[in-house]
């Protein structure tokens, strides 16, 4: 299909032409264009499936039959079309198969325009004036609702064994159940792999977030072939670090450093939150666990009489907060903070904010899981310290790299 289209068939298909509206109009030249080529195409299929081009001798008893109208919904708009048939009605076309309305990529379309956030009324009246499709509501729900398998079989794929780090978090997002409009959990296990590439590996939704159901999460993913996670990094929810331990107990529990500051700095008040928050800095950006724990110490001198319960929300959570200093700097930038995953949940915000609500769970599932194909797009770097980082783990975790 590399051969230029010749300059003579350009020429006669153009005579006439004096504007864009003899081009792309509602009886333009790519609207009739295109229906004159399926229609060849589909033309070409059917003397290959008979054997016979037509009006030549009938050689296994089977014909042509006469042709069906078709509309075909296409980037041009409508086109109308004349799809052959056989007397046998053996023939499958190919191009636009039996019972398609729309031609191929058009569905794609759809799921882009929804996936970045648009509703079935935007992407309708989007249709019409780009394309000057009429597309009703009930087909865009049909396209979209095929996501919904596409989505189960995605949530059960097997996984590799092996995960260096993996972050657990979860968004809210406001979804109908049973009459009511409740804040529903959307829970989200993001993966690095060993090739360095973030990977969404699963998403759960939940009334709830709790230790118990994050439970249920690790199960699975064990459940689905992971063997391995050598650190997960997540916030300071109770129960969370057992709930993971319990599946995975070699693994390294890291408390994502920048939750621990929020939380502990949110009844500081604002005139005094950056220069303490300055002073915090000195702690978690310490060389060693010593250093960290001396910087700790002053930190307390300082603050204590003031904000007692800032280094005590530190020293309580201390046994989550110290596998962090055993890292060298290219992996404690990783897993310093969930900033990972917390950049998929804005972006799914981001999406998800044209709409108060969802009519049920199917519908949030399916528009997270596009806002993330669509990510995932977006993945295909590997961090340039990813090798360093690897070289620590084969020292960290001596035998559980694979081979």
């Amino acid at each position: 299909m590399k051969n230029k289209i010749r300059k003579e068939l350009l020429d006669e298909l153009l005579a006439g032409y004096s504007g864009p509206e003899d081009m792309t109009g509602p009886d333009g030249l790519l609207k009739r264009l295109t229906g004159a080529l399926v229609e060849r195409a589909l033309a070409a299929e059917l003397t290959d499936h008979l054997g016979h081009e037509s009006g030549a001798p009938v050689a296994n008893g089977n014909a042509r039959n006469g042709t069906t109208p078709k509309t075909l919904t296409t980037d041009q708009g409508d086109v109308r079309i004349e799809t052959p048939r056989d007397r046998d009605g053996t023939f499958e076309p190919q191009l636009v198969k039996k019972h398609q309305r729309r031609f191929t990529g058009f569905d794609d379309k759809i799921l882009s325009m929804y996936a970045r956030g648009m509703t079935v009324r935007d992407i309708q009246a989007h249709l019409s004036e780009i394309y000057g499709t009429e597309i009703s509501p009930s087909l865009i729900s049909t396209v979209t609702d095929a996501v919904v398998d596409e989505v189960a079989k995605w949530q059960a794929r097997p996984l590799d064994p092996v995960w260096p780090i993996v972050y657990l978090d979860a968004l809210v997002m406001k979804v109908r159940d049973q009459g009511v409009v409740q804040n529903k959990h959307i829970y989200l296990a993001l993966g690095i792999n060993m090739e360095g590439k973030k990977e969404v590996l699963g998403l759960w939704i939940e009334p709830n977030e709790g230790a118990k159901f994050w439970l249920k999460v690790i199960t699975e993913l064990k459940n689905r072939g992971l063997t391995d996670m050598f650190v997960v990094c997540c916030d300071g929810l109770k129960g969370f670090p057992e709930a993971i331990e319990a599946v995975f107990p070699r693994t390294i529990v890291q408390t994502c450093i920048v939750h621990l500051i929020r939380s502990s700095t949110r009844y500081v008040a604002w005139v005094n939150r950056k220069a303490l928050i300055g002073d915090l800095r000195l702690v978690y950006a310490a060389g060693t666990e010593e250093a960290a724990l001396a910087a700790l110490a002053e930190f307390e001198k300082k603050w204590g009489d003031r904000y007692p319960m800032v280094a005590q929300s530190w020293r309580s959570n201390w046994e989550r907060v110290r596998p962090f200093f055993a890292f060298g700097k290219d992996i404690r930038k990783i897993i310093y903070t969930t900033n990972a995953i917390e950049s998929l949940n804005f972006t799914l915000r981001k999406v998800t904010k044209a709409r108060g609500h969802f009519p049920n769970d199917d519908a949030a599932l399916k528009l997270v899981y596009l806002g993330i194909r669509n990510m995932e797009k977006k993945w295909t770097r590997q961090p340039h310290y990813w090798n360093l980082a690897l070289n620590q783990f084969s020292i960290m975790f001596e035998g559980r790299l694979p081979a």
